[in-house]
């Protein structure tokens, strides 16, 4: 009995020093999965492909339950497929702003929504069919999120965090407007957090 009781005893401590108040700074590193959801029209067929990278998320906290997150990697390369053969690639650097609620800052499992905007850089295009096509530079979409911190040491979480984004852009060969590409990853990430 004492010993359930220390450990509880523990697991509120831990809870209650990595708990997230006003004017908190939450800083996060993951490992997020890419899943691009991908379709194209006029021209049916384009794809891009899945890839694992680093993410950095800084998050403010207005109030222990509303929160600023500002969501950060480099830019990602993606090879592009047409009709499931290699025609090049695309960097796009994608960083996203969300709105969070989160619901039980206080628990020993504190889950959380989010929704924002998501802006999209693409560079180094190199899509290799006759004839050349390129991208739009810019894309901007709409972004959710969801997902859950859990406190393991002072001041220290353990987040699982999922995010819906909306990226497109237009293909263009030599001479004009081709199709437009959907890219919309769907991003599941791992990771540590760090409040300061």
């Amino acid at each position: 009995m004492k010993m359930r009781l220390a450990i509880l005893t523990g697991a509120l401590c831990v809870a209650t020093s990595a708990m997230a108040e006003k004017g908190d700074w939450l800083v996060r590193l993951r490992a997020i999965d890419i899943r691009p959801e991908a379709s194209s029209g006029p021209v049916p067929g384009v794809d891009v492909d899945n890839k694992w990278a680093p993410e950095v998320d800084i998050s403010y906290f207005v109030t222990r339950n509303i929160a600023l997150e500002l969501i950060l990697t480099y830019p990602q390369k993606h090879d592009v497929t047409l009709n499931g053969a290699n025609i090049g690639s695309v960097k796009h650097l994608p960083p996203t702003l969300t709105l969070q609620y989160h619901f039980a800052p206080e628990a020993a499992f504190r889950p959380y929504i989010g929704a924002g905007i998501n802006y999209t850089r693409f560079s180094s295009v190199n899509l290799n069919v006759p004839p050349r096509l390129d991208t739009e530079n810019s894309s901007a979409g709409w972004a959710l999120q969801a997902g859950f911190d859990v406190p393991i040491a002072k001041n220290m979480v353990f987040n699982v965090d999922v995010k819906k984004i909306r990226i497109e852009t237009d293909l263009f060969t030599p001479v004009g407007y081709l199709t437009t590409l959907k890219i919309d990853p769907l991003i599941v990430g791992v990771g540590l957090g760090w409040k300061f």
